[in-house]
C-alpha cells in the first residue's frame, strides 16, 4: 500500500481533456480539476462509503447519545436528522420515495449498506464503487454546523425573497 502511495503521490502526470466546444471544454476540465481534487481528499484521509451512506450511520450513533442539558441534547437530535436528509435528497432526485430508501438502509447492521440511485439497488457502496473522500463528507458536515451556529447566534438575518414562479404557458 505504501509503494503505491508513493506512486500517485510522487507522480506527474499530464491529462489532455478535449471537446467539440469551448464551452463543453470548459465543463470537462472543471469536472477533470473536481475528480483530481478528491482523489487528493481521498489520499489525504481516506474513502467512506457514498450516497449519505456513512451519514445515516453517524446519525445513528448521535441517537444514541444522551445529554443532560436539554438545549444540548436538542442540538444533537437536530444533527442527527440532519445527517439522514441526505439519502433522502439523493433518492427523491432519481424519483424514489425518499423516507423508505432512508428506512430501508437505515435498518440493516452493515456498515457500507446503501442504495445504489442509479441502478436502483441496494447493496455495499464500497464495492459497487460509491465513495466519498472522507475529507470532503468531514468538511461539510463542519462547515454546515458552523453556518447553523452562526444563524441562530445571529441577532438579524437577511435574505432575497424568492420571486414567484410564474405558470406554464398553455398550449
Amino acid at each position: 500500500l505504501q509503494e503505491r502511495l508513493a506512486k500517485l503521490s510522487g507522480g506527474v502526470a499530464i491529462l489532455r481533456v478535449g471537446a467539440a466546444t469551448e464551452i463543453e471544454m470548459k465543463e470537462k476540465k472543471q469536472r477533470v480539476e473536481d475528480a483530481l481534487e478528491a482523489t487528493r481528499a481521498a489520499v489525504e484521509e481516506g474513502i467512506v462509503p457514498g450516497g449519505g451512506t456513512v451519514l445515516i450511520r453517524a446519525s445513528k450513533a448521535l441517537s444514541e447519545i444522551s445529554l443532560t442539558d436539554k438545549d444540548e441534547q436538542t442540538g444533537v437530535q437536530i444533527l442527527a436528522r440532519s445527517l439522514r436528509e441526505p439519502i433522502r435528497v439523493i433518492a427523491g432526485n432519481c424519483g424514489f420515495e425518499g423516507a423508505v430508501i432512508l428506512e430501508n438502509v437505515s435498518n440493516r447492521a452493515e456498515k457500507n449498506y446503501g442504495f445504489n440511485a442509479m441502478k436502483n439497488e441496494y447493496g455495499d457502496m464500497v464495492s459497487m464503487g460509491i465513495v466519498d473522500p472522507a475529507k470532503v463528507t468531514r468538511s461539510a458536515v463542519e462547515n454546515a454546523v458552523s453556518v447553523a451556529g452562526m444563524i441562530l447566534t445571529t441577532a438579524a438575518l437577511i435574505t432575497e425573497k424568492p420571486e414567484p414562479t410564474p405558470p406554464m404557458p398553455a398550449d
